[in-house]
């Protein structure tokens, strides 16, 4: 695979890092996981669309959108990046319609609105049968990220011939949306549709065709390119903080098991860096890359979760404090850890590619 970064990919970076960092600088997220006049100002400087194809956006993709996320995981910055864009409005830009696009991929690329995916989960799955003119949807997902502001949700319902996207507006009659609280914030909903209709102008695809695949693999993929920025901003803070805290007189860096904490930090930080674009490169190449993304999965799970604890346990009492922004480092590494399944599911999907990869 090639490792290089493209001209684009710099640029959006640089620009993410630059309009997030002052941004965080200058305020402190609330809990809501949205800040519209933030999300607006992300749209004013080309982020949103930029990695949308044409002719709706700048026609970059998914190595472009990685290249974003990590910028907003490094900053926590309450923007619903990976849900509007890496997503929804992607899924919806590749396999919607002319009118589809327009309809709902614009309004989020400029800013206006927000897009929620509501894909199925084991625990959780919309059902759908055909009515004369669409389909008749019913059932309750819980916890569905961005759900509590979302505008329009992108959900996954099964049918008798497989899988189905469906492209449901708020105000629709019969969804009903509460706001739940997760572990970093309220932004979650849980999603009631009471046997809603939705026209074929809502229907993404058919029946069992590859969209609800295809958008299952880029929300894997984004969650770890946010994951990677939250635990390479997290890493980064903490040495900042163990090179200037000292006991006994002496620098806290400079004791031996905390040298090693920060080091094997470090070789976490590093896998998921390289899984994460190992997976984004092979997916956005259209190569085969279910074991790929497991294994860039299972790394921002199980790295994940032990750069958290390490940022905590190194800064001590003050890891904790409200006041300091470590502890949001760690409620979103932790959120991140278990969405889209946690190490050990990971595991079982990367044996299931691997046996189907070498089945003759």
């Amino acid at each position: 695979m090639d490792f290089t970064f493209s001209e684009a990919q710099h640029d959006l970076s640089g620009l993410a890092r630059d309009l997030f960092t002052d941004w965080t600088d200058k305020n402190t997220p609330d809990d809501t996981g949205f800040d519209s006049a933030l999300w607006q100002a992300t749209a004013q400087a080309g982020l949103l669309d930029a990695a949308l194809p044409d002719p709706v956006g700048g026609g970059f993709g998914l190595l472009e959108q990685c290249s974003v996320l990590i910028e907003i995981g490094r900053t926590v910055a309450p923007v619903p990046y990976l849900t509007s864009i890496a997503v929804a409005a992607s899924t919806i830009a590749r396999f919607g319609d002319e009118a589809q696009v327009r309809r709902w991929v614009e309004p989020v690329a400029s800013g206006a609105a927000t897009l929620a995916p509501a894909l199925a989960t084991e625990d959780d799955a919309f059902t759908a049968e055909r009515t004369a003119n669409g389909w008749r949807v019913n059932g309750s997902q819980s916890a569905v990220p961005s759900g509590a502001f979302a505008d329009t949700f992108l959900v996954e319902a099964i049918t008798a011939d497989g899988s189905i996207l469906l492209i449901i507006d708020r105000a629709t009659e019969g969804v009903h949306v509460s706001t739940q609280h997760v572990v970093d914030g309220t932004d979650a909903a849980l999603l009631e549709l009471d046997g809603i209709e939705i026209d074929n102008a809502g229907v993404l695809g058919t029946p069992g065709d590859r969209s609800a695949a295809w958008a299952h693999r880029r929300a894997t993929v984004a969650a770890c390119a946010y994951q990677l920025g939250v635990v390479e901003r997290s890493l980064e803070l903490t040495s900042e903080y163990a090179r200037a805290r000292k006991q006994f007189d002496k620098p806290i860096a400079s004791f031996q098991a905390v040298r090693q904490r920060l080091a094997d930090a470090y070789v976490d930080v590093e896998a998921v860096r390289l899984t994460l674009w190992q997976a984004a490169w092979r997916e956005s190449e259209d190569l085969p890359a279910d074991a790929e993304i497991a294994t860039a999965k299972f790394w921002a799970s199980e790295a994940g979760h032990r750069v958290a604890h390490t940022t905590i346990h190194i800064h001590a009492s003050i890891g904790i404090f409200l006041e300091y922004p470590v502890h949001r480092y760690f409620v979103a590494a932790k959120r991140t850890e278990f969405a889209r399944g946690g190490a050990t599911s990971q595991l079982r999907k990367l044996a299931g590619a691997l046996s189907s990869a070498t089945k003759p």
